[in-house]
């Protein structure tokens, strides 16, 4: 048909031109697709899409044209299409090019929507728009093969029955796989943390630099990256730190026992709400409690709210915290005790009419 064959008349030329007409197929149907999304933003988006499609059809029939004419193949493959008869099943083909056309423009009709609804609302996150039009792709298609087979009289209950027990195969050999997948689709849309968020899972704490359809990857504080499969995850209590906007932590201060516990409280709530008005620390005011008897202090426990939390600025605030506060109490004559061990010995008494051997003499061995 092309005359391919009698240009290529060694092995080594023909297979090196098999090798090439995909490649060159594929690259063009990468740039119409490329050349879609430019048109679409100008030009009507149904009608790009229906142009594009065709296109993208009849490149793959001149890909497999082209590989059949290199082997001198063309006739043969003429020939099964003619035992198809074409003349009769015409109505078939016809229907076959517009259901594959009809796939192609409504993937990109469902792609189109859900970036729209993404970029206008945060109703779906960038991984749930993937997955959805992942998911959208394959509903277009699995229906669209259904209705290809159904029109060419195939046998489509053999065909069900078949991917049933392949389904059974795949499932008992992959469930773990199958089970770390399903858990993906459950993370994308239940949201319990986000790309961004400070989380501890499963032992792991750091922040969550992305989600796929298997597994969610965090990098820890130390620099590591941790993977977690998300069947882990989905099993596993998930503490996100960063949900609510906000973290509160808690320093422990303690005083001595001479010194007036009320005065001491007061002096460091000032110093706590000081430093949540000037540092940038808003939120709630700042909570002192009186916690306990230490074995050498009263301890105080201060509660601060911190906006935005992260590591490094809850270690800041943590930071600053103590600092201020030690500065202050040294002002005002607030000791915060070391640690003080009195060490004290109990004589022994001694039964009177208990004989003891003298410590001049040496004891009897038995």
């Amino acid at each position: 048909m092309f005359g391919l064959q009698e240009l290529l008349p060694s092995w080594e030329l023909k297979l090196l031109a098999t090798a090439i007409v995909p490649v060159v197929g594929i690259a063009f149907a990468y740039l119409v697709r490329r050349v879609r999304r430019r048109a679409v933003r100008r030009l009507n988006p149904v009608g790009v899409d229906l142009v594009s499609s065709a296109v993208v059809v009849g490149i793959v029939i001149v890909t497999a044209l082209a590989m059949a004419d290199i082997w001198g193949q063309t006739e043969t493959l003429l020939d099964q299409f003619g035992v198809l008869r074409l003349d009769e099943r015409a109505p078939q083909l016809v229907v076959t090019i517009i259901v594959l056309i009809a796939i192609q423009v409504f993937v990109g009709i469902g792609g189109r929507l859900l970036e729209d609804l993404g970029d206008e609302s945060d109703a779906l996150t960038r991984h749930q728009r993937e997955v959805s039009l992942r998911v959208t792709q394959v509903t277009l298609w699995g229906g669209g093969i259904i209705v290809i087979l159904g029109v060419w009289n195939v046998d489509i209950a053999g065909l069900l029955v078949g991917a049933g027990f392949l389904g059974i195969v795949i499932g008992l050999a992959a469930r773990k796989t199958i089970g770390s997948m399903l858990a993906g689709f459950v993370l994308m849309f239940s949201r319990p943390f986000e790309v961004g968020d400070w989380v501890a899972v499963d032992g792991d704490e750091g922040i969550v630099t992305d989600i796929t359809m298997m597994s969610t990857r965090i990098q820890a504080f130390d620099g590591e990256y941790v993977v977690v499969p998300n069947d882990v995850v989905g099993n596993e209590i998930v503490a996100n730190r960063s949900r609510n906007g906000r973290l509160r932590t808690a320093v422990e201060v303690g005083v001595d026992y001479d010194v007036d516990l009320e005065h001491a409280r007061e002096v460091t709530q000032s110093v706590a709400t000081d430093l949540a008005a000037e540092e940038g620390f808003p939120g709630s005011s700042p909570e002192v409690v009186i916690d306990r008897f230490g074995d050498s202090a009263v301890v105080l426990v201060v509660r601060l709210w911190v906006e935005d939390p992260t590591p490094r600025e809850l270690t800041r605030a943590r930071g600053e915290l103590i600092a201020a506060i030690s500065n202050r109490f040294s002002e005002e004559g607030i000791e915060i005790p070391y640690p003080q061990r009195e060490l004290s010995h109990r004589e022994r008494r001694e039964d009177p009419d208990e004989s003891s051997p003298s410590t001049d003499e040496p004891l009897e061995k038995a």
